[in-house]
């Protein structure tokens, strides 16, 4: 079974706002969906335009023309507009430069990967690069003495600070090359100076500079180093998870929506940056207990999708009814990249909230895998290893599953519906998992509000990927009390199998999530289904359902994880007929005598470690299928195929797929062998 865990490549910590895949490709479809084509050609024309004013002004409209608006902002980048932004961030007046950040920042956060990658492409490294140390300067120079520059112009300088981090941030998630070069502007004392003066300075910027950090500190390397090396740093970032505020009254809602993304941010960088060296203030610290699973299970278990989204649909509905910021915009009173009506701040603050949530999860998911990292691999000698060194292997292998977060690492529920067995944290989980009508967009179209739909689907996977990891390792670490508790099971399984169904089969363009949904839903429903081998009851609609998906899928690992759940539906003892039916899905997938599996290797090998384990107790009633079905002969005939399909596994870049499927192949044989001299 596979653990959803960060991935070695590069991932968007903060998914695309508003995504652009249901439409079709190329330029034309955007020209043709897009309500503002004619607006495009003159604002691309005034970012050129001799007057700073007719500039500053293009700025503006870039921001206000892409929102919300996939068409539009493809339109735009088609007509070079990240280009022509990146050449005004060199412009030799204050206020253009200032206005072309805000619209750079506001394309790579709805825009993502593409966008961000063109930019890096085009050297935007180069201005920002120098804009760092200058922001320093200014931050100091008003930290020390508030009162030599006015409120105004403090307010200019952190809203351009916050755009220039969350550039930093997106760019930093584009790809390896990208981050390596913005490695070597050595951020980490920049960005931390900032969480250092939280106290003298806007919210929004020290967390923009947190968003940095945490992606930043995302398996890479330097940036971790650099934060182990200063004891101060760690103190910080503890301060900020432990600080209450001392708010009450009616400014702790104000305060919540404020500090919860700091401090959520927070104890992600803890968690990526741990463990820490003495003399750190966070050496001793387990931080995965004492700090992330107690302050981020009330963060996952405070909000309400259902009401969420409906909040936004009224909210878009009272949106349509005011006029939009482009036919505000004029040059004498050009509103600033962030203006936004109080219909626009209610659902931005909706948003944010969402997203913290969605971090949360994220975090946890982090927190609740089980397996480690593989070690690197030392390079295999030519030959066979001895049996002595299989045992050694496996006894490794053995150790790597039940290492990591234990069980007891986990709350427990105290005697609530689901079983005092089960983690507190799944309850809240199995809720946000649930579908609600924002989740996706429409078929091959446009969600009325793109960021929340975004930032809902975005909650769904990282909360199924975080039961996924829960159930990996609630069966890597059995409990008898725990599978003596079906009920649990059964609410479980009926739970995630409703989300599913909710989600839907029907997937079109532009609702990949649905998918992605999917895809991870069944490694819960394995894990699910491990627990309670025996005790679910197939379904007949979910077994048909699991072997399309294992029919129709081209990735191995998402192939394992349904033969794997099927193996667990096979299993349960009077239900004879779904056993048969599976086992006949199983059987297809082996070799036959003139034929290879089509299925892959990884297939291959779960489906031998699931007919073997279904049919080792000979007893059990399901087993007749076995007999009249002359399973055994058909065992027979995959034998050649099994032992090439292993052969083929090359030792020194899939060492423990070859262990396994040496493993698999010698009991094949001797389950043959077994079956064979029962004689019947």
């Amino acid at each position: 079974m596979g653990k959803s865990q960060k991935k070695r490549s590069m991932r968007r910590h903060n998914p695309m706002r508003v995504p652009d895949s249901h439409l079709p490709k190329g330029l034309e479809s955007a020209a043709s969906t897009s309500p503002k084509n004619e607006a495009v050609l003159p604002i691309i024309q005034k970012l050129e335009n001799p007057d700073a004013s007719e500039r500053k002004w293009a700025c503006v409209a870039v921001s206000n023309l892409i929102q919300n608006d996939p068409s539009t902002r493809r339109l735009l980048q088609g007509k070079n507009v990240v280009g022509a932004l990146i050449t005004r961030l060199s412009d030799s007046e204050e206020e253009v430069w200032i206005e072309a950040a805000g619209a750079l920042r506001n394309l790579c956060i709805d825009g993502g990967y593409d966008i961000c990658a063109e930019m890096y492409n085009k050297n935007i490294l180069a201005p920002l690069k120098a804009f760092v140390p200058k922001i320093s300067s200014a931050l100091s120079q008003f930290l020390e003495s508030p009162k030599t520059a006015p409120e105004n112009a403090r307010k200019v300088v952190y809203e351009f600070t916050e755009n220039v981090n969350t550039i930093l941030w997106c760019l930093s998630e584009t790809s390896n090359k990208a981050l390596n070069a913005v490695n070597q502007i050595n951020l980490v004392p920049f960005l931390m100076s900032f969480l250092a003066a939280r106290a003298k300075l806007p919210i929004a910027t020290v967390t923009a500079a947190a968003q940095c950090l945490y992606v930043l500190t995302d398996d890479n390397q330097p940036a971790i180093d650099e934060l182990r090396s200063n004891a101060a740093y760690s103190t910080c970032l503890l301060e900020i998870v432990h600080d209450e505020g001392g708010v009450t009254g009616k400014d702790k809602e104000v305060f919540w929506d404020r500090m919860s993304m700091l401090k959520v941010l927070s104890s992600g960088i803890l968690s990526n940056v741990s463990p820490f060296p003495p003399p750190s203030a966070a050496s001793g610290v387990d931080v995965g207990k004492e700090i992330v699973l107690p302050l981020l299970q009330p963060v996952v278990s405070s909000v309400s999708l259902t009401e969420s989204s409906a909040l936004a649909e009224s909210l878009v509905v009272k949106l349509a009814l005011e006029p939009p910021q482009i036919d505000k915009l004029s040059l004498k009173s050009a509103p600033k990249s962030d203006h936004r009506s109080d219909t626009e701040i209610e659902l931005d603050r909706l948003e944010n909230n969402l997203r913290t949530v969605q971090l949360a999860l994220e975090i946890l998911t982090g927190v609740c895998a089980t397996l480690p990292d593989p070690d690197p691999i030392s390079e295999v000698q030519e030959g066979e290893p001895d049996a002595e060194e299989d045992e050694d292997s496996d006894a490794e292998i053995e150790d790597d599953v039940t290492d990591g977060m234990a069980l007891d690492d986990i709350p427990v529920t105290n005697g609530t519906a689901t079983g005092s067995h089960l983690p507190a944290l799944v309850e809240p989980l199995v809720t946000l998992i649930r579908p609600v009508r924002l989740s996706f967009p429409p078929a091959a179209g446009q969600s009325s509000h793109p960021p929340t739909t975004s930032v809902l689907s975005a909650i769904h996977v990282s909360a199924f990927e975080c039961l996924n990891n829960i159930f990996l390792s609630l069966s890597a670490s059995p409990s008898s009390g725990l599978a003596a508790a079906s009920a649990s099971g059964k609410h479980i399984w009926d739970s995630v199998w409703a989300a599913l169904g909710s989600v839907g089969t029907e997937i079109a363009r532009g609702q990949e999530r649905k998918q992605e949904m999917w895809e991870i839903g069944v490694g819960v429903l394995w894990g699910v289904g491990n627990i309670w081998k025996g005790n679910l009851v197939p379904n007949e609609e979910q077994v048909q359902l699991l072997i399309q998906l294992c029919n129709s899928s081209t990735d191995p690992a998402i192939r394992v994880k349904c033969i794997g759940t099927l193996e667990c539906l096979a299993q349960h003892p009077q239900s004879i007929d779904a056993n048969r039916v599976i086992a006949m899905h199983l059987l297809s997938i082996l070799p036959t005598s003139t034929a290879p599996s089509t299925y892959g290797t990884e297939p291959l090998i779960q489906t031998l470690s699931a007919l073997i384990d279904i049919y080792s107790d000979e007893n059990l009633p399901y087993d007749i299928n076995f007999r009249q079905g002359n399973f055994v002969q058909r065992l027979v005939d995959s034998v050649d195929g099994v032992r090439k399909a292993v052969r083929a596994i090359d030792r020194r870049k899939e060492r423990d797929l070859k262990l396994r499927g040496e493993e698999m192949r010698d009991n094949l044989i001797a389950f043959i062998k077994y079956r064979r001299a029962l004689k019947f």
